[in-house]
């Protein structure tokens, strides 16, 4: 017998499914990253689309902002990964001003602990609160990427190619999340917010030894 859970259920396994069918789609035909440095559209553009994926510590807090929401269900789906990239992108321009912002290292580690925790505890709170976090931890993330702005690069195009590259790792969060939030009552959501969780972890340990 089909129930109104069940039917749920589904709806959401195929929801899942397209998201991650339609982002890794997008990552798969998107212009091709060129390690050399050129114009400053190339060394700008396409650095800043590469470099969310070649830091691991940003890939899993991206992948955890798309996952969260998607566990949160309601509005937090888009509201949190819509925040994360604006306020990233702010963090990003204090990077490139030369603003001097303590612990960063930390508190990116802090964010992949804390989002994968959530998670793994499936913490639904307060809308508004879930988006203060995601501002606060955007800003370190953000923050990182335009530090490490190349010299060539041009800052405009370099910050619009790591906020489309976030918001293509959002998406396949997004598809993640309503993936697994049908399996197992979730649990295997929860498993995955553990190991994000303890990488975080990982990435914490070696900063304060």
């Amino acid at each position: 017998m089909i129930t109104k859970e069940t039917g749920r259920g589904a709806n959401r396994l195929m929801v899942g499914i397209l998201f991650l069918a339609a982002s890794t789609i997008a990552l798969l035909t998107g212009p091709p990253v060129q390690a050399h440095t050129g114009t400053g559209t190339v060394s700008g553009f396409q650095s800043g689309l590469a470099h969310p994926f070649f830091g691991l510590d940003h890939l899993l807090a991206m992948l955890a902002v798309g996952i969260w929401g998607a566990q949160m269900g309601g509005r937090p789906v888009w509201t949190l990964p819509m925040t994360f990239p604006i306020i990233m992108a702010l963090g990003g321009l204090f990077g490139m001003s030369g603003f001097s912002l303590p612990h960063v290292e930390m508190g990116i580690a802090v964010s992949v602990l804390a989002l994968g925790s959530a998670i793994a505890c499936a913490w639904k709170p307060a809308e508004w609160l879930a988006l203060g976090l995601i501002a606060v931890f955007a800003i370190f993330h953000g923050y990182a990427h335009g530090v490490e702005l190349p010299r060539s690069a041009d800052p405009a195009s370099y910050a619009a190619g790591f906020v489309i590259a976030t918001g293509l790792i959002h998406v396949v969060g997004i598809g993640i999340g309503l993936l697994l939030g049908g399996l197992f009552h979730g649990r295997v959501a929860q498993g995955l917010g553990t190991g994000i969780a303890l990488a975080g972890l990982y990435f914490a340990v070696p900063r304060v030894s």
